[in-house]
């Protein structure tokens, strides 16, 4: 099988995709929104404002400011745009991308809809669910620049193009493996952003690892039963896909939603929190949307109503915290 791929995004995740996609593929499309940013990649080798240690390999990436001309060139499109902005763009090729394979790597919901991604592409452009795969960790695009052992999960219904990816994404620095259970994977990855920032929270709070660990263990309790609630299918919530990418975005330096977290428990307002911040916390915006899915299913998720009275109700983030761990067993 040959197919071209093209990553749309030139922050720290797309960066980190095209370096692992150069080193099994001979041709590369790379969506950078900034001209300025396009040429700077082209004459210095690297992205100058994320992961700029990385060296590229500028031989087999065509970088283009266009993204109507990435998509034509590519069979295979993965989303690394911030969420936030991703409708916009996508907006741009609407008539392009029912033809195409697209391979979500975002971990979040699109805030124009309150929809994981797959389920916005499908809903709002008709794009068929058998079309549309999910990447996912444990993986930090930080550690892909020092190529450290990594591990990337590759959800898709069609088994072909799934192995295909799989196997472009299998370097000496990351292994990657197969999942069927696409909507899992995907609210997985958007549930352990809230839970990082409560972590974060709790962290800035001046609460020990004691208590960390009883958090995160609450954790992964509340996300089996979320994603149980939505998606009822056999699947082992210990796997890598889903605890080990809580675990990693709530204990690592590197998440910028443990980071929202810790500031916000340390007396940053919410917005300057953000404003600092200088990068997209998906957390805020998944927490809005999986607080109003519990309301929807008339369920209870505690620690998803904790983020959400902090963030979004303005609450007290130490009393919150408080009255959360009476509830925590």
């Amino acid at each position: 099988m040959r197919k071209i791929f093209g990553v749309l995004g030139g922050g720290s995740w797309g960066t980190a995709l095209v370096k692992i996609l150069s080193e099994n593929c001979e041709k590369i499309n790379w969506y950078v929104r900034n001209q300025e940013n396009v040429d700077y990649i082209n004459k210095f080798k690297c992205n100058p404002n994320y992961l700029s240690s990385v060296s590229l390999r500028m031989n087999k990436i065509n970088v283009c400011s266009s993204i109507v001309d990435v998509t034509k060139k590519s069979d295979i499109l993965v989303l690394a745009i911030p969420s936030p902005f991703l409708n916009s763009e996508i907006k741009k090729i609407e008539n392009m991308i029912l033809d195409k394979h697209v391979f979500s790597a975002l971990k979040g919901v699109v805030p124009d809809s309150h929809l994981v991604v797959s389920e916005h592409l499908n809903q709002k452009y008709g794009v068929p669910l058998s079309n549309i795969g999910i990447i996912t960790g444990p993986c930090h695009a930080e550690e892909v620049a020092l190529e450290k052992l990594s591990y990337l999960t590759v959800a898709n219904q069609d088994a072909q193009i799934g192995q295909f990816v799989k196997k472009s994404l299998q370097t000496k620095f990351i292994n990657s493996k197969l999942s069927n259970d696409n909507f899992g994977v995907e609210y997985a990855a958007m549930l352990k952003n809230i839970y990082a920032l409560v972590a974060g929270i709790s962290n800035g709070l001046g609460y020990g690892d004691n208590f960390q660990s009883v958090l995160i263990s609450n954790s992964v309790q509340e996300m089996k039963k979320f994603i149980k609630t939505i998606y009822k299918v056999k699947r082992n919530i210990n796997g890598s896909e889903y605890l080990g990418d809580l675990l990693v975005t709530s204990y690592s330096s590197f998440s910028r939603n443990r980071t929202l977290g810790n500031m916000i428990g340390r007396g940053y307002s919410i917005n300057s929190a953000i404003s600092e911040m200088n990068m997209i916390s998906e957390g805020y915006y998944a927490t809005k949307n999986a607080y109003e899915i519990g309301l929807e299913n008339k369920t209870k998720f505690k620690i998803i109503e904790t983020a959400y009275e902090i963030l979004y109700k303005g609450k007290s983030p130490k009393k919150c915290l408080k009255d959360l761990s009476e509830k925590l067993n």
